[in-house]
């Protein structure tokens, strides 16, 4: 059994909201689930998300700013800002410490209601540090 961890974090690292999917779930299934609460004004994602219309037409609508970058076998190939881009760094900075935990990073727990509670309590520390 495998389990994909969805997350928004703030402009710190800090983590915002948290969505557990199957393994083998689109990261988009993710995206779905999460974007709709995102209250920050710049969106920085890899290129999973280069989705036009379930992540960047609706975000656009909202007056969200995006910066991902287009896949290799986009027909148009937007530009993004590369030196904000570098920023997505602190998402994966907050996985590695997330994953910190044994209980986490081994899927301890047989639940996904106990997986993701695991979470939580581990996020909340990582926030407190």
């Amino acid at each position: 059994m495998s389990t994909k961890i969805h997350t928004l974090v703030d402009a710190l690292g800090n983590p915002v909201a948290f969505l557990l999917t199957p393994g083998q779930a689109h990261d988009l299934e993710g995206a779905d689930a999460l974007l709709p609460q995102m209250q920050a004004d710049t969106l920085v994602a890899d290129k999973a998300f280069d989705a036009d219309e379930r992540v960047i037409e609706p975000l656009r609508a909202a007056g969200k700013n995006l910066v991902i970058p287009p896949k290799s076998n986009r027909k148009d190939q937007r530009t993004f800002d590369k030196e904000m881009y570098k920023a997505r760094h602190l998402i994966e900075n907050f996985y590695c410490k997330l994953k910190q935990y044994r209980a986490i990073a081994t899927r301890y727990d047989k639940t996904a209601r106990n997986f993701l509670a695991a979470i939580h309590l581990a996020a909340a520390v990582i926030w407190l540090n």
